[in-house]
């Protein structure tokens, strides 16, 4: 489950190899965004409903839950409303709260192109193209900037930026939601995310039943920061029965 303007695609990295590996893998554009239809959720609440609406649909009785930043908290309310659908749940650059800055909320409206600036610059642990990029003729910095543009273009009628920042802003149940998750949860986070620093996730790991915190050399965009740290951290947390 992707976070705010973005979609499916920045789980290729691993969604890619999970699946040669031998599992069902199943990366959604949330409704809204990409190349989903409907109407874009406008809380945590609704993306969680959304999201196990999908898997009944898909005739998915269990499913392991992962989730990177606003997708984090959306897998963690999922998990929390339907603790027998979910076997295994990963939060990827959590925090609770994730608290969005007023000045950023703003630029979302009224300055977009400033607001993906100012979130590429505090994602990513570095902006130079190495160590940054995975080989020649990639530049993370840049790619999750088209990226962001190109979602946002996608829904010209609701402004995605605000609506999914709006919603990680004003999301209050992530402690009693983590208190009410059954299954094992993996907490995957980047050393030098600033967007939402390790010790946010920490702080949350603190009120689940059974947690583990992996912390791996990146910022917030761990899954194209540092690819093969990440698929490993979800190989062998999977592989827990």
């Amino acid at each position: 489950i992707h976070g705010v303007l973005n979609d499916h695609s920045v789980w290729i990295l691993q969604s890619r190899a999970l699946a040669h590996h031998g599992w069902n893998v199943l990366a959604i554009d949330l409704p809204g965004h990409g190349r989903s239809g409907g109407q874009p959720p406008a809380t945590v609440e609704q993306a969680a409903d959304d999201v196990l609406a999908l898997l009944r649909a898909a005739g998915i009785a269990r499913a392991a839950l992962v989730g990177h930043s606003f997708g984090s908290l959306i897998a963690l309310e999922a998990a929390a409303r339907a603790p027998s659908q979910v076997s295994h749940l990963v939060l990827v650059g959590t925090a609770f709260p994730m608290a969005v800055s007023p000045a950023l909320l703003e630029a979302s409206v009224s300055a977009p192109e400033k607001a993906i600036h100012m979130v590429n610059v505090f994602s990513h642990s570095t902006l130079c193209p190495p160590p940054s990029a995975l080989g020649p003729g990639t530049w993370l910095y840049g790619s999750s900037r088209a990226l962001m543009r190109r979602v946002l273009a996608s829904n010209p009628t609701v402004n995605l930026f605000h609506t999914g920042f709006q919603a990680c802003d004003r999301y209050r149940g992530g402690e009693q939601a983590m208190a009410a998750v059954q299954c094992p949860t993996l907490l995957l986070v980047g050393r030098h995310d600033q967007m939402t620093p390790p010790r946010a996730a920490r702080a949350l790991a603190a009120h689940a039943r059974q947690a583990t915190v992996v912390e791996v050399e990146a910022g917030h965009a761990l899954m194209t920061e540092a690819p093969d740290a990440v698929l490993d951290a979800l190989r062998q947390f999977l592989s827990r029965t």
